[in-house]
């Protein structure tokens, strides 16, 4: 027997050795358990072994280190613990290794990065590694998946990074503790996917990763990166970027112009940087595949442009913590979108399919009524702005709605009685507005009990509420007449104010005449000379 294959099954118990004549075996998502056998290293044959998805525990034998024709070898998703042994670099057949997911600590032995050439897949991510990566991964020239992420890697990204790969390279590098710049060198890999978020990365970023053909998924977050984007000399080349994630760093500048290439962009992330701006107006021409967009956190203002409404596919749109002003854009031009496999004719803001979020800054007007065309919306937030007028009244149309938060405004009148069509609806918040009648009950919303969902709004009543409607006529009267009252005071104020400043000023002036020997002595001087002229 050369191929032995049990893998996806429920075998447990420890694992068979006994096949001395096995080129593959295949024992993956079982329920071995127990330490992996030495004995194993006389399958001098081997060349494929798949111990992945099981419950093995102990260290990594170093006897496995003989298996020197073995090409795969994959441990991933066990309970392994120790060190990775140097005897691993007498592999030199070895294409795909896989260990991640398991407890193993310490570095890289040397010796794997001399002698293991022929590495095509390397994984070792979510354990527990340190140290740096040495120059010599220069020296895996034939590697396309190179997975580091998630351990605890120190030191400088290596400039030989660039020397890797003729083909398309997959690098991540994410949620480790590396440090310094990001090598220009890194530019002469032909990159496909590059993700090094999660570090203590600085600097600017190298230019040339703006020209980079074939990278479609670049994430650098979560670092202190600074500095603009891309400075303004950047080539303007076309990209095929699909996926860009620069967000929590310390960005500067405006809206980068070099995005305006990146045609093929679905998500884009800017977040919580220190960019400022406008954003302009031609986002809606260039990133006509767009599904996701976020500037949250940032320093834009301006208005919210109305271009967004040329962009067909976007479904979630995050423009919260900035200083956007102006109303939320209203209709302008149709658009027809395909949710949920179906076409709808939606408008400007309303296309955007399952998401907006445009709290914390300074919009004002009204909400537009075609929000609630969009049927596929499962977030809402425009919390903490200074909109005015009522909630729309087409509210209930939003029937897959989970979230909504319109608090902190100035909304007024009744609460829509189609709002408890929501059935989806687990998070509400209405309150410090002023809003006033009876509070829609029915449906999910009786589930919605919490009376700080409308707090501050003097003129609501009903459950949850511990204020009767039974009473509510009499309490909307007395709300009016302390309206009236108080503006009342305001006219009666502004009154006493305006005849207290003449009084004061008056005496001010004949008082200073009054004391003031020279200034009387001028004063009536002024007067009889003309007296004299009329005269």
């Amino acid at each position: 027997m050369e191929h032995l294959d049990l893998s996806y099954n429920a075998f447990s118990g420890p694992i068979p050795d006994s096949l001395p004549n096995l080129r593959v075996l295949e024992l993956s998502n079982n329920g071995f358990h127990g330490t992996i056998p030495h004995s194993l290293s006389r399958l001098q044959k081997l060349q494929d072994l798949y111990l992945y998805r099981n419950n093995l525990t102990g260290g990594i034998p170093e006897e496995l280190g003989n298996l020197t024709n073995i090409e795969a070898l994959y441990l991933s998703r066990n309970r392994l613990v120790g060190s990775l042994p140097p005897s691993f670099a007498r592999m030199q057949q070895l294409s795909f290794f896989a260990i991640d997911s398991n407890y193993i600590n310490g570095s890289i032995p040397l010796e794997i990065f001399s002698n293991c050439t022929w590495l095509n897949w390397f994984d070792v991510s979510n354990n527990m590694l340190t140290g740096s990566i040495p120059p010599l991964i220069s020296n895996w020239t034939n590697l396309h998946y190179l997975a580091l992420f998630n351990n605890t890697f120190t030191g400088a990204i290596p400039w030989e990074i660039g020397n890797l790969a003729q083909v398309y390279l997959e690098v991540d590098m994410s949620q480790n503790l590396f440090t310094g710049k990001i090598p220009l060198n890194i530019c002469n890999a032909t990159l496909e996917y590059l993700a090094i978020s999660d570090n203590h990365l600085e600097g600017e970023l190298p230019g040339c990763l703006w020209g980079l053909k074939g990278l479609v998924y670049m994430d650098l977050s979560r670092n202190t990166f600074s500095g603009k984007i891309a400075p303004s000399d950047t080539p303007n080349n076309d990209s095929d970027l699909l996926a860009l994630d620069l967000s929590n760093n310390n960005f500067s500048g405006y809206f980068p112009v070099v995005l305006r290439n990146l045609s093929r962009l679905e998500f884009l992330n800017l977040g919580y940087n220190r960019i400022s701006g406008e954003i302009p107006s031609w986002i809606g021409e260039s990133f006509s595949h767009l599904m996701i967009l976020q500037l949250r956190s940032n320093m834009f203002h301006g208005s919210i442009p109305w271009q967004l409404s040329q962009l067909p596919k976007l479904q979630l749109l995050d423009l919260a913590e900035n200083n956007f002003t102006g109303s939320i854009p209203d209709s302008r031009h149709y658009i027809d979108i395909d949710w949920k496999g179906r076409e709808h004719p939606f408008k400007d803001i309303s296309l955007l399919a399952t998401g907006i979020d445009l709290s914390n800054n300074s919009l004002s007007g009204e909400i537009p009524s075609e929000l609630t065309n969009l049927r596929g919306i499962q977030s809402l937030n425009i919390s903490r702005n200074f909109l005015q007028g009522n909630i729309p009244n087409g509210i209930g149309n939003l029937t897959h709605l989970e979230s909504l938060d319109l608090s902190w405004n100035k909304l007024s009148g009744h609460i829509p009685h189609s709002i408890s069509n929501l059935m989806s609806l687990e998070w509400l918040n209405l309150s410090n507005n002023l809003l006033s009648g009876e509070i829609p009950t029915g449906n999910q919303l009786r589930t919605l009990d919490d009376p700080s969902i409308y707090a501050n709004n003097l003129g609501l009543c009903g459950f949850p509420l511990k204020i009767s409607c039974s009473n509510h006529s009499s309490s909307t009267t007395t709300l009016e007449g302390a309206k009236e009252h108080h503006q009342e005071l305001e006219t009666l104020w502004l009154y006493c104010s305006v005849t207290a400043g003449a009084v004061f000023g008056v005496w001010l002036w004949f008082g200073a005449l009054f004391f003031c020997n020279a200034w009387r002595l001028a004063f009536f001087c002024r007067i009889d000379a003309m007296q004299q002229k009329l005269m």
